[in-house]
This record gives structure tokens, C-alpha cells and sequence, in this order.
């Protein structure tokens, strides 16, 4: 059973309450499942929030949505991701945030197709971002239900903890883990529609608005290409980088 697991929470200190913002009059975690599920290779789709009374939202718009859903640890995020996969019988995890709303699912299969076939323990597209040569926005990472429940057992640190996977990119070697990243034929690194901060979003409505012009989906290539069309939009949030507020030390 392949489960992707999308985090998230209404309490982000940088945009809060983003998840529910609007994009093109769609709540932006609604506009990012519905491009999950159009993945070949995924079983389900689940959100994974905190019990924290804020949140109480998203399991409403869950609900309302009929989008399964898990409840569990606020801080402790690589717990809720471990309850949430046994929870659902996951065999492999694929690992989405909901600050990624324009996420491909081509990118999403060729991801798990790479984890298939390397036999490895971890593969994502983006991490580590020093050799990523995909953009801030597209990140996938897929890992086993063995290789979660180590984690869980044996991370200490508080940034492993509540970024889920440091533990399998940052130490792979040091904590025996087989890693393989996606690669890319052209690197579009420098390009960012993830969702942090205002610009971020604003970065995201223009984007969507542009691909309703064009009568596109939104692959990731489609992305890019208004991004180089359109400098201005790729300006807003050029400041920014990849990792931005991680505490990995």
C-alpha cells in the first residue's frame, strides 16, 4: 500500500493559517489533493494534522471534503507521520507538506518509481538541495514503513524529530540508510512556488492564474516555463531559498 501523507497545520508562524488560504477560490490543500490523487502509483490520500484545537479546521474541511484524515502530534511531526502510516496499513510513504499546492504528479510517480527500482531505503527529488536541481515547490520523498519506524525509535534531536526526514538524507550514511535522488535533465533549482511566506502565495495565484489562461494543468515544465515568461512573478519571492528557517545543526 503506497500512502501519501500530507502534513499540515493552520499554526505556521511565517503565514498562518495557509493551508485554507484561497487559490482561484479553492482552499490551497483542496487544489493540492486533487492534484495527488492524480498520481498512477498512489492508493491514498491522507492529511495528517495535530490534535491542537487551531486545526480543528482542517479536520472540518476533511471532513466536509470526505478526504481521510489523521490526528496526531503538533510538535513531534515524525510521530504523527509514524501513527498515521500504520494507521493506515502503509507499506510506503510518500511524503508531501502542504506548502507544495502546485506539486506534479509525474514528479510524484517518477519519484516512488526511482525508490521501486534503486531497492533503497529513502529517495526524494529535492533533498539534499545541494545536488537538487528541482525547484522549491516539487519536493517528493518516499521512504519505507521500516525505515520510518527506525526513525521514530531512534531520533532524538527536536529538528529531526519535526522535520521527518533528516534523519534519512542529513546522516544516511552514519545511520545506514540507502538514499537515491531524482534527477532532473535541466536545473530549475533557483525557481521557488513553495509556500512560506505572503510573496509565496502571491507567487502560487499568479502562477495558477496564468496556467487558467493557458488552459494547463500545471506539469512541472508548464511551471517553469511562466516563471522564465513572466520575471516579474519569479522576482516576488527570489529572495528566499530553499530550507529557509531549518534548523539543521
Amino acid at each position: 500500500m503506497i500512502v501519501a501523507i500530507i502534513q499540515a497545520r493552520m499554526g505556521s508562524t511565517r503565514l498562518p493559517g495557509k493551508v485554507l488560504k484561497r487559490v482561484n477560490g479553492i482552499p490551497m490543500i483542496k487544489y493540492q489533493v486533487e492534484r495527488v490523487e492524480k498520481s498512477k502509483l498512489i492508493d491514498k490520500v491522507i492529511i495528517a494534522t495535530s490534535r491542537s484545537q487551531k486545526d480543528d479546521q482542517i479536520v472540518s474541511f476533511c471532513e466536509l471534503n470526505n478526504i481521510s484524515f489523521y490526528r496526531g502530534s503538533e510538535s513531534d511531526v515524525l510521530s504523527r507521520y509514524y501513527c498515521a502510516a500504520k494507521e493506515y496499513k502503509a507499506d510506503t510513504i510518500v511524503r508531501l507538506t502542504a506548502d507544495c499546492p502546485l506539486i506534479d504528479p509525474i514528479v510524484i510517480d517518477n519519484t516512488v518509481n526511482l525508490f521501486n527500482e534503486s531497492k533503497v531505503d529513502y529517495a526524494s527529488n529535492t533533498t539534499p538541495p545541494e545536488t537538487s536541481n528541482f525547484p522549491d515547490g516539487s519536493d517528493v520523498e518516499v521512504f519505507s514503513i521500516q525505515a520510518l519506524e527506525r526513525a521514530n525509535n531512534e531520533a532524538i534531536r527536536q529538528a529531526d524529530r519535526e522535520h521527518v526526514t533528516f534523519y534519512f538524507w542529513k546522516y544516511a550514511e552514519k545511520n545506514g540508510f540507502q538514499t537515491n535522488q531524482l534527477s532532473n535533465t535541466e536545473n530549475w533549482s533557483k525557481y521557488r512556488y513553495t509556500v512560506d511566506y505572503s510573496e509565496d502565495f502571491e507567487v502560487v495565484k499568479r502562477i495558477v492564474s496564468e496556467l487558467n489562461k493557458r488552459n494547463q494543468f500545471g506539469e512541472l515544465g508548464e511551471i517553469i516555463q511562466i516563471l522564465k515568461d513572466y520575471p516579474e512573478i519569479y522576482d516576488l519571492n527570489s529572495k528566499y531559498y530553499f530550507g529557509i528557517g531549518w534548523e539543521i545543526n
